[in-house]
């Protein structure tokens, strides 16, 4: 009986034991999903956000400095359709006439393939409850060159935000130790580079 005891006990022990081990190995494993989900989504949205930036600064000369501007832009702005036809005078057919043919909103350009698409959403950082990208823009000198910069960015204890804590805490500290912006980011505010930081 005394022996029937203890090997059931360690059987019990046992069975913890692999269930802690597994454990220990899945949650990372799933720590590192779900984070590439989640970075999936905000990357939609930084890559829009990129996109009106170009819109903006190829209609008005400069990037737009905050979402408030950039949003009253994306409401009205519309951009030409043009039709490209051969010049019917030329047998070389290398001229070429522009015509212009009609108007399409940018916003609709940018955002009709997103169904329900609204400007909360294009300015609200995914799954943070409400958390805003950070955008900015401004000039800066390269060779003698003043050039138009922006950078929109989301730190990852916004998009991780109700995972693991410690893990996101190790996370930040592997990119500030090796100078790296712990999060996701779209251009730069010192270098004339639109690339995202996932690119």
């Amino acid at each position: 009986m005394k022996k029937t005891i203890i090997q059931l006990s360690l059987f019990v022990v046992i069975v913890a034991l692999g269930y802690f081990v597994v454990e220990s190995i899945m949650e990372p494993v799933r720590f590192n999903k779900e984070k590439q989900q989640r970075e999936k989504v905000v990357i939609e949205r930084l890559k829009d956000i990129r996109s009106s930036q170009f819109i903006f600064k190829q209609l008005t000369g400069a990037y737009a400095h905050n979402f408030d501007t950039l949003i009253a832009f994306l409401k009205v702005a519309e951009i030409p359709v043009v039709k490209i036809v051969a010049d019917p005078n030329d047998t070389t057919f290398t001229i070429t006439i522009n015509d212009t043919v009609g108007y399409i909103k940018v916003s609709d350009s940018l955002f009709g393939n997103h169904p329900g698409f609204t400007y909360t959403q294009f300015t609200t950082i995914p799954f943070s409850k409400g958390e805003l990208f950070e955008m900015q823009a401004d000039t800066i000198e390269r060779g003698g060159v003043e050039v138009h910069v922006f950078e929109a960015k989301a730190p990852f204890s916004s998009f991780l935000l109700g995972m693991d804590e410690q893990t996101i805490i190790n996370l930040n500290s592997k990119y500030e130790d090796i100078d790296k912006y712990p999060g996701l980011k779209v251009g730069s505010m010192v270098e004339p580079s639109t690339d995202g930081n996932w690119e």
